[in-house]
């Protein structure tokens, strides 16, 4: 029986044979599928821990923008057998930085505290049952204005323990209101953002800053009013600011009767000076929208966008760049921030247009201006009241002042020039009364010198 030969495969497969026969092709070809057959491995692997992480650990990431980063950075740093409440510590550090304070001495000879807080890197933490994943790092974006680099803290734990935040935010809220507690914090300007001014002033007394009759009983009752009526506002819808104008000569004691009312109401203060030297429409209103909570906010030299308070500098300075409209539109405009305090100084109301002492930007003008007998008698008190015990000191230093004009249009004087007679004179209460004719401002004995003026 005869067998017919098998049919001939076809021409196509035949260089697929000869390369597959080949041993080079044939082991490159295995290679290359071993190595896609683990790249998709590994990004199987990659999706799957993703994956894992999003459904098993939880991020919480802090910028530096916001106020609770330095809350966290505090709280971490603390020596933790102190703190009482916390029974967190740290396990593992890999970098530490130094922060250095400068603090406030009774001799007058500069103090500074020093301490570690947590570093950039990677850290981790362990709060109560939690292990926290702790990682500082400085961003590649940097802040336009400043040139400061952005920086953020991330804190990682297992979704199953994301309640602690709660825990860890609220103590590093209170380790914060602790530490500042009997304080008051100054806020400045930086770009559009603001920024705390050194370490936390100790609250000044208001009793300590001596008005006329009065007059700062006036305005702190009129503010703890406004405060206590927020509501009624509301329903009304009236904007929630309030506005005052304190003027009068320089050493009056504006600014530390707004430092001493914000330690009474338990604020901070924050300071834009409207004569700085590129302080723009702009600026100052994103400024005013953002204004830090329960602080006053102190607007100085209110009669700079009014007029150049210079002539023009050599550099081609010529004044305050706000307008008297932007000012204007920053206190009450359309975007004008919602509960406000805000205080206007000036030394020259003259200056001010009428457009601006008007309810719903100034709500209260008050003149704070020259030391008065009634002033003059209480600051004696205050400096000489233990040694002067039956006033006779005190009737022979008034008297003397009126002697010399000091308390009327004249040769008008300030608390600010008394109270350093006080100070040079300390627990030497004849010895202020001997130098009280050093009172009489300068100006007025050029004005004599020259025969403008006749002696008084």
């Amino acid at each position: 029986m005869s067998t017919s030969p098998s049919p001939a495969p076809p021409a196509s497969w035949l260089p697929l044979d000869l390369l597959f026969d080949n041993p080079v092709f044939a082991g490159g070809a295995g290679l290359a599928g071993l190595g896609a057959a683990a790249a998709i491995s590994r990004k199987l692997v990659g999706t799957g821990v993703s994956t894992l992480k999003r459904r098993l650990l939880l991020n919480v990431e802090i910028s530096k923008k916001d106020d609770s980063y330095e809350w966290i950075l505090k709280w971490i740093a603390l020596p933790r057998p102190q703190t009482g409440f916390i029974t967190s510590r740290l396990t593992r550090v890999n970098q530490m930085s130094m922060k250095t304070a400068r603090l406030q001495s009774k001799t007058g000879q500069g103090q500074y505290n020093f301490f570690l807080q947590t570093g950039y890197g990677k850290h981790i933490l362990r709060h109560k049952n939690a292990f926290i994943s702790v990682n500082r790092e400085k961003q590649s974006s940097y802040n336009m204005q400043t040139g400061e680099p952005h920086e953020t803290i991330t804190l990682t734990t297992l979704y199953a323990h994301r309640h602690i935040f709660e825990d860890i935010f609220g103590e590093a809220y209170a380790l914060a209101r602790v530490a500042q507690e009997g304080k008051t914090i100054m806020h400045t300007t930086n770009g559009t953002n603001w920024q705390v001014i050194g370490e936390p002033r100790k609250k000044r007394p208001l009793n300590s800053v001596i008005l006329d009759a009065g007059v700062k009983e006036k305005i702190a009752d009129d503010v703890k009013d406004f405060l206590a009526m927020q509501e009624w506002y509301v329903d009304r819808g009236i904007p929630y600011r309030r506005g005052y104008l304190l003027h009068g000569p320089p050493g009056s004691g504006k600014s530390s009767f707004i430092n001493a009312l914000a330690g009474e109401l338990d604020f901070g203060v924050s300071i834009i000076n409207l004569s700085e030297r590129g302080l723009t429409d702009d600026r100052l209103a994103q400024l005013l929208q953002k204004v830090p909570a329960r602080t006053l906010l102190l607007l100085e030299d209110a009669d700079a966008a009014f007029v150049n308070r210079r002539k023009m500098d050599p550099d081609g300075y010529n004044g305050a760049n706000v307008t008297f409209s932007g000012l204007l539109n920053a206190l009450d405009g359309v975007a004008a921030g919602e509960e406000r305090i805000a205080f206007l100084t000036t030394n020259h109301i003259e200056r001010l247009d009428e457009a601006l002492i008007r309810p719903g930007r100034v709500d209260m003008t008050v003149r704070i201006g020259h030391a008065t007998k009634y002033q003059a008698a209480e600051m004696w008190d205050r400096f000489y009241g233990d040694i002067d015990e039956d006033g006779k000191g005190r009737e022979r230093f008034l008297s003397r002042l009126e002697a010399l004009g000091l308390f009327g249009d004249q040769l008008p004087t300030s608390t600010a020039a008394i109270q350093g007679l006080f100070l040079f004179n300390k627990g030497d209460m004849n010895g202020a009364i001997d130098m009280a004719e050093g009172l009489i401002p300068k100006i007025y004995e050029a004005e004599v010198a020259v025969g403008v003026k006749t002696p008084a």
